[in-house]
């Protein structure tokens, strides 16, 4: 079981919670992005620096991660991909992707897009809360022990 962060646009305080509960199980933790990430030197936890193309990080984690591992990523289209492999998902604000409701999240996503590229205005991602940090912790840890029991 590996843990995967899609690292790009990851909260300082979600990074700390995932390298805290690393550290904790000793699970193999992969942070990927396109740029440099810092963390403390654990045998355990690695990055990988990919090209700044904007769906590298994604096609990375896509291609790398298997079923019974756990990612973490704000990418809709990566979610849905990794969701129908097995993969638990869950988004930094805590809200897990399920096979029962990615497709609705999709369809979602895609309809914003849309909106946005025929010159429309959409929300913006809503503010990173204490709220989701909790939310994400409590995720995390259950998510993370019926994955251990599982393997």
């Amino acid at each position: 079981m590996k843990i995967w962060v899609d690292a790009d646009a990851c909260p300082a305080p979600i990074k700390e919670l995932v390298i805290r509960a690393a550290r904790r199980l000793r699970i193999q933790t992969v942070f990927v992005a396109n740029k440099y990430i810092s963390l403390p030197e654990l045998s355990f936890l690695s990055t990988v620096r990919i090209g700044m193309d904007v769906e590298a990080a994604d096609l990375y984690i896509a291609q790398h991660a298997a079923a019974g591992d756990l990612a973490v990523t704000q990418d809709i289209p990566l979610a849905s991909a990794l969701v129908l492999k097995g993969i638990v998902v869950m988004s930094p604000h805590g809200h897990l992707f399920t096979k029962e409701n990615i497709g609705e999240r999709l369809a979602i996503r895609n309809m914003m897009q849309g909106i946005r590229e025929a010159g429309g205005i959409t929300p913006g991602p809503r503010e990173f809360g204490r709220k989701d940090k909790q939310r994400f912790a409590d995720t995390l840890d259950r998510e993370l022990t019926k994955c251990m029991k599982s393997n």
